[in-house]
């Protein structure tokens, strides 16, 4: 039980490792790449490479039903090309570690969905959780007339419009309720949405004739494709699985830190006080939130000291 809870923290971290860095790598790319055409190229890349997995590790890993065939629709849409085409063109005007902290409301932002959308009641302090983490957004974008047509603003609701399909696209999973694994069904998602993406991007006009491919750009790709899509995807699913959906997703606040210690290092860009604050006052919501699985979780650690001592 020690070796599995070691084993579950450790992929933990490496799961908020490399999905921070991805915010890095995504802006190293925007160097030279169009931002929808990059997101698809991500997919491109990732695929294969699950759906060889998928192929390998499990005995149905092609949609039976017709519910199957909705979650594939719904996740494609949504989770993959709603989710990065938004993401990848905000971060063309924010820094990585912005990026991801708005990217983090999604934990508040799901929950709101699952109240219009599945008709689970939330109590009055839930919704006063969800209120603060609204705040912290706020607190974030700073909207003004003169600032919501800034640059930076603009990415900053592109990226808060990512989470907002992600949280949409994970409460309309539920409703749909495939049968179909998780995995298998988030690789035939990620081949849809990478042609949906594509078929964006032609649409949208970009074009990559005068694009300079260097190593770091390669690097940038496959970082993308290979480390934060075709690897930690399965991480995150493992640990959901493992220790629950609800702990899993607490990843979204430690995904920050480390891609802003990853964008000092490689930009010297940090994050500006309004969104350290805006963020500790979005994890305040979250805590509030999930105050039950925050209560579990502290008296384990408590628990374990005492036990320890």
């Amino acid at each position: 039980m020690t070796a599995a809870r070691y084993l579950h923290a450790g992929l933990f971290v490496l799961l908020a490792f490399l999905w921070g860095f991805s915010f890095v790598a995504i802006k190293t790319g925007l160097d030279a790449l169009p931002p929808v055409f990059f997101a698809a190229l991500r997919f491109d890349v990732a695929v294969p490479l699950l759906l060889g997995f998928v192929a390998w590790r499990y005995d149905v890993w092609v949609p039976q039903s017709r519910a199957d065939y909705a979650g594939v629709a719904v996740g494609a849409v949504a989770l993959i090309a709603g989710n990065n085409g938004f993401l990848f063109v905000g971060q063309q005007a924010i820094t990585p570690a912005a990026a991801s902290v708005m990217y983090g409301l999604n934990p508040i932002l799901a929950p709101a969905f699952a109240f219009v959308l599945l008709d689970q009641r939330l109590d009055a302090v839930s919704l006063l959780g969800i209120a603060v983490g609204l705040v912290g957004v706020v607190i974030i974008v700073q909207p003004s007339p003169e600032t919501l047509t800034a640059g930076s603003t603009v990415g900053q609701l592109s990226v808060l419009a990512a989470a907002a399909s992600v949280a949409l696209g994970s409460v309309l999973l539920r409703r749909v309720d495939a049968t179909l694994d998780s995995i298998p069904l988030t690789a035939w998602a990620m081949a849809l949405g990478a042609a949906l993406l594509h078929v964006v991007s032609v649409g949208v006009g970009e074009s990559t004739a005068g694009a300079v491919v260097t190593a770091d750009i390669v690097a940038a790709v496959l970082v993308l494709g290979v480390l934060s899509t075709a690897l930690a995807y399965p991480i995150y699913f493992v640990l959901v699985r493992n220790i629950g959906p609800v702990r899993t997703n607490l990843v979204a606040y430690a995904v920050p830190v480390f891609a802003a210690i990853t964008s000092w290092v490689l930009f010297g860009t940090g994050v500006t006080p309004a969104t350290a604050l805006g963020f500790l006052v979005v994890v305040t919501g979250v805590a509030v939130l999930e105050r039950q699985v925050v209560r579990e979780e502290l008296g384990r650690a408590y628990r374990r000291l005492s036990h320890a001592a």
